[in-house]
């Protein structure tokens, strides 16, 4: 039996999820960011981080690592292009919306989950709106070289990795033009009509709707990852970033 640690509320731990459903694998599941679960999960990751899958004596951190050791142990349904150029050009969008999405959307969010008393700094948001709509404009290209629906002919990393990042836009507050991004906003429509996304949106929702009374985990203070500590201070958001260091509401990954 496969051991999944993961968290409704990240998306690389969604990815994970949505991976192993496609692939039809049974698996335990294991929350590891709650305060219950935080020693098992350093025991490990000893970054305290998810997702961490553990089949058998093999332990994979993350979210890349994973879905490539499930498509290698479980090769069944890839998720990874067969063909070596395409699982290059798919790779290259897994890792623009791990390493910019994500830092984007999680920097500008934080005042939608965490226990937060102030506003955000000013200029935040319109600076990911600029910078998210730059990305868009990246992934317009490159879908116009493929055919639609999904550029691999199948759901693949590329859709399992930007579902999450996409269907959070609208409820966070930003903005995904159609008409600048047609190609895009029909790759997303396509991705709604999946099980397997809907089925990780539902599961986020109920997930969501617990935050304003959950004690299980922590919520006061934000764990900082480099790629969205980058994205803070190439913005220009040093100032408000050390606030934070100052107040004590930064967790550092060991």
């Amino acid at each position: 039996m496969l051991t999944f640690f993961t968290n409704g509320f990240s998306p690389f731990a969604r990815k994970v999820a949505m991976a192993l459903e496609y692939k039809g694998l049974s698996h335990e599941t294991v929350d590891g960011l709650t305060h219950a679960n935080r020693e098992r999960l350093i025991k490990v990751n000893p970054r305290a981080e998810v997702p961490v899958l553990i089949d058998g004596d093999v332990t994979v951190v993350n979210s890349s690592d994973i879905v490539d050791y499930l498509d290698r142990r479980y090769p069944d349904r890839p998720v990874y292009p067969v063909d070596l150029r395409a699982r290059v050009e798919a790779r290259a969008l897994e890792r623009l919306a791990d390493v910019r999405v994500d830092a984007i959307l999680l920097d500008c969010s934080i005042w939608t989950w965490a226990d937060r008393k102030d506003q955000p700094p000013p200029g935040l948001k319109e600076a990911g709106q600029r910078d998210l709509d730059t990305i868009f404009a990246r992934l317009e290209e490159t879908l116009g070289r493929y055919p639609a629906p999904f550029p691999f002919g199948h759901l693949s990393i590329a859709e399992i990795t930007y579902w999450p990042h996409l269907a959070a836009l609208r409820p966070l507050g930003f903005t995904m033009d159609q008409t600048k991004f047609p190609r895009l906003s029909e790759w997303f429509a396509a991705m709604r009509r999946e099980k397997v996304c809907q089925d990780d949106g539902k599961r986020t929702a109920d997930f969501l709707r617990t935050i304003p009374t959950n004690t299980s985990f922590e919520r006061e203070k934000i764990f900082w990852r480099g790629d969205r500590v980058e994205w803070l201070l190439a913005r220009g958001f040093h100032d408000w970033f050390m606030g934070e260091i100052k107040a004590g509401r930064v967790l550092w990954p060991d």
